[in-house]
C-alpha cells in the first residue's frame, strides 16, 4: 500500500508524516508539496517527494500516480481553495487513488458562520460524489492559536471576545496529525466523518480564568459584538481578511458550532488529547 500526504512541508503535513512513519516504511510514503527541497531529509530516508501545486492542475496527476490512500490537507487559500480541492479529488480518482482522508471543520453546514465553511462543505460533497472511499476529519480550532490570546489578556488585564457564552473544543495540531496518520495507515473508517477535538470545550470565561491563573492578576472578560471584534483585531494589526476570519470563528463558537467534544483522538490513536491549559502553560512558562 502506498500512502500520500499533501501539504507535506507544512506543520500539519510534517507532523502527520512523522506519525505515519511510525507505522509504515518510508518507501511506502509519497510526500506532495510545492517545495520539495524542504523535505530533503525525508527523501533521504526513502520517501518519494513529489512536487504538487494545487494552483497548477497539471501537477496533480503526477503527484497522485500509484497512490492507494491519500491525506488531502486543506490548503490555506480560504475562499479560493474549493475549486483547487475539487480538482485534486478528480485527479486522485483518475489516478486510481482508492481512499481520500480530508481535513475539514466542525459542522460545515449552511448556518455555521465560520468563513471557511463553504470551502469545506464543497470539498466534502466532492468526496461523496467521487465514488471513492473517504474519511473526513473535522478538526476543531488549534489550541496553540490561543497562546497569544492568553498572553495579551495577562498583559492587558482584559480578554476580549465575540464568542459570548459559546465554547470551543480546542485541539492540538499534534493530536490532529496523530489522528490523520492513524486513519491513513490503518484499516476501516470508510465513508465516515469524525470530529477531532480536545478533551473539553472552553468558553471565553474559561479562557479569562486561565489567564488569571497563569498571570496571577485579575483579567476582565469583555464581550463584544462581531463588528467591534473585527474593528479591534484590525486595530491590533491583523489584516482585514484575517480579522474577519477570526471574528467568524467567534461567531461560530457563540452559536454552538464548535462545542462538541469527542473521543476521536483517543479512539484512533490510543493517546489522550492534550488540554488547552497544558498547551498554554507550556508555552508561557518555558
Amino acid at each position: 500500500m502506498t500512502i500520500a500526504i499533501t501539504g507535506a512541508s507544512g506543520p500539519l503535513g510534517r507532523a502527520a508524516t512523522r506519525f505515519a512513519l511510525q507505522a509504515v516504511d518510508p518507501r511506502e510514503i509519497v510526500l506532495a508539496t510545492r517545495r520539495p527541497e524542504t523535505l530533503a531529509d525525508l527523501a533521504g530516508r526513502g520517501a518519494d517527494v513529489r512536487r504538487v501545486d494545487f494552483g497548477d492542475p497539471l501537477t496533480l496527476a503526477t503527484a497522485f500516480k500509484g497512490v492507494d490512500r491519500l491525506l488531502l490537507i486543506s490548503t490555506d487559500a480560504v475562499g479560493a481553495r474549493l475549486e483547487q480541492q475539487r480538482a485534486a479529488v478528480r485527479a486522485a480518482a483518475d489516478a486510481g487513488v482508492r481512499h481520500i482522508v480530508y481535513t475539514s471543520v466542525p459542522e460545515p453546514v449552511p448556518g455555521n458562520p465560520a468563513r471557511v465553511v463553504a470551502d469545506h462543505a464543497g470539498t466534502e460533497q466532492a468526496l461523496r460524489d467521487s465514488g471513492l472511499r473517504w474519511t473526513v476529519l473535522r478538526n476543531n480550532l488549534y489550541a496553540h492559536l490561543q497562546v497569544p490570546v492568553i498572553e495579551r489578556a495577562v498583559a492587558s488585564g482584559r480578554l476580549v471576545t465575540n464568542s459570548g457564552a459559546g465554547a470551543t473544543a480546542y485541539v492540538t495540531r499534534e493530536d490532529c496529525a496523530a489522528a490523520a496518520a492513524a486513519v491513513l495507515t490503518g484499516g476501516g473508517h470508510e465513508n465516515l466523518a469524525y470530529d477531532v477535538t480536545g478533551p473539553e470545550a472552553l468558553s471565553g470565561a474559561d479562557l479569562a480564568a486561565l489567564a488569571r491563573e497563569i498571570g496571577g492578576r485579575d483579567v476582565e472578560l469583555v464581550s463584544v459584538d462581531d463588528n467591534t471584534s473585527t474593528d479591534g483585531l484590525r486595530a491590533a494589526g491583523l489584516p482585514e481578511e484575517t480579522a474577519d476570519l477570526v471574528t467568524s470563528f467567534g461567531a461560530a463558537a457563540r452559536e454552538g458550532y464548535l462545542a462538541n467534544v469527542s473521543s476521536t483522538v483517543t479512539d484512533l490513536t490510543g493517546r489522550q488529547p492534550m488540554a488547552l491549559a497544558d498547551v498554554v502553560r507550556t508555552a508561557l512558562t518555558s
